[in-house]
């Protein structure tokens, strides 16, 4: 799992500039918590071999109570008790205020690692101004120019220091019994679309193997079980949580978790609410499974709750708002009716199969060669491209890497013609394929040079 870094201090300190350079974006949200003017934003963060997960905040005020600023203080504790470290912001230029020591106070109470973080020190490494902010007691401040990067990989080291990634679990067992791999469940979506009560029906119904694994330094919960002799591991992302560890002042549903599950996860339950259609946060998330590639199977719950005409408009919202799923199975069901489980069952294991499966080289270079055959590329000037032969470069999600002369004047549609063929093939359903095209150097065009 991703580490998780939370960026805290009061306004204008600089958070979200450095937010932006540890995303390497400018506009790097992967995910808005919905409801509020001033959200926590997520995005993934690498520093050098560093990944992680990074929570940009809004200005902090500890003790605000009232109004918009109370709802902030709110996203930032919530940002807080997420994080397997904070990072906590300062203005060198601006010098100490009231308002760090007020934060620095709260920040010792949680029992966080606190990492701090004195910006705006470009060209100041060794000036006094630092000195001051030894008196917040939160150790060494590290000099850093969010704006122009001076520093901040030695942040990040520092602030990610004993918080590597930790083993999967289950992988052992995949490598020891071949036949019956465990397969690693996500189920994600929006808060209140009834994750909760898809996963209570499913433990309740099946028998349970074991139930809370000892989890990680971030309190993931890992939940076995098994199924007609498949064995899975649900990663939880719906507020499973054992009742001494449950940070009281938060909401249930946590972005990071489901962030988190996904990119742990083989196969990614998208759960919809069908009362409600297909939102901008389901579209994030859909975009982040996506981006790592996992398989994804879209279940649409609360089905028996609307009529025919919500049944059509949802289905035109599916087709126009997650087309870029379209190669996803979409059932219907109703986890507090148990109705739809069954097929439900039956397409986590369809997407799982697809995202693993094994493509021969001789059986993918026999369906480019036909289906050149039946559609050649287009030519692009003096040069037709040429694809020679084909081979598989991974598993979930599967990747094939196509060799051959001029392929990159391969057009997009032709990489989408190419994708048609091989997943009718092999059956591929609920899962990425991702096509790469690799060109031989040719010798002639450099003679001259």
């Amino acid at each position: 799992m991703k580490p998780v870094i939370a960026l805290v201090g009061r306004p204008n300190v600089g958070k979200s500039t450095l937010f932006n350079r540890l995303t390497r974006s400018r506009d790097a949200i992967v995910a808005d918590y919905a409801g509020l003017t001033r959200d926590r934003h997520y995005g993934d963060g690498k520093v050098g071999e560093h990944e992680f997960i990074v929570i940009d905040t809004g200005g902090f005020e500890p003790d605000s109570s009232t109004g918009i600023v109370r709802e902030m203080a709110k996203q930032t504790k919530q940002a807080v008790a997420e994080a397997d470290a904070v990072v906590f912001v300062v203005d060198v230029r601006a010098g100490l205020s009231a308002q760090d020591h007020d934060i620095a106070q709260y920040l010792r109470s949680t029992d966080k690692r606190v990492i701090l973080a004195a910006n705006k020190a470009e060209g100041m490494r060794d000036a006094p101004q630092l000195a001051e902010f030894y008196e917040l007691g939160m150790g060494e401040p590290h000099a850093i120019s969010a704006a122009h990067g001076q520093g901040v990989r030695s942040l990040v080291e520092a602030a990610l220091e004993g918080l590597e990634p930790a083993p999967e679990l289950g992988e052992e067992e995949g490598e020891e019994d071949a036949e019956a791999p465990v397969i690693k469940l996500a189920v994600a979506g929006r808060p209140n679309v009834g994750k909760s009560t898809l996963i209570n029906t499913w433990l309740g119904e099946e028998r349970l193997v074991a139930f809370d694994l000892p989890g990680t330094t971030r309190d993931a919960i890992r939940v076995p079980f098994e199924r007609n002799g498949q064995r899975f591991e649900l990663i939880d992302t719906a507020g499973l949580r054992r009742k001494g560890k449950v940070f009281e002042a938060i909401e249930k549903f946590s972005v990071v978790k489901t962030l988190q599950a996904i990119a742990e996860s083989n196969v990614v339950v998208l759960l919809l609410d069908a009362t409600e259609g297909v939102t901008d946060q389901d579209a994030h998330i859909a975009g982040y499974v996506l981006d790592n590639g996992r398989a994804v199977v879209i279940a649409v719950n609360k089905w028996d709750a609307v009529d025919d005409y919500q049944r059509q408009m949802l289905q035109r919202s599916l087709e126009q708002r997650l087309a870029f799923l379209k190669f996803a199975p979409v059932l219907h069901i109703s986890a507090l009716k148990r109705q739809g489980l069954g097929p439900l069952w039956k397409a986590i294991a369809d997407a799982h199969a697809s995202a693993f499966r094994k493509m021969p080289t001789p059986v993918l270079t026999r369906l480019l060669h036909e289906a050149v055959q039946f559609q050649a590329p287009k030519r692009a000037g003096m040069f037709r491209p040429k694809l020679r032969y084909a081979h598989q470069g991974g598993m979930n999600p599967p990747r094939i890497i196509i060799h051959g002369n001029s392929l990159e004047h391969v057009t997009e549609a032709y990489k989408r013609y190419l994708e048609g063929r091989f997943r009718e093939h092999f059956k591929l359903v609920g899962t990425p394929l991702r096509i790469e095209m690799r060109s031989s150097r040719n010798p002639f065009t450099e003679k001259d040079s």
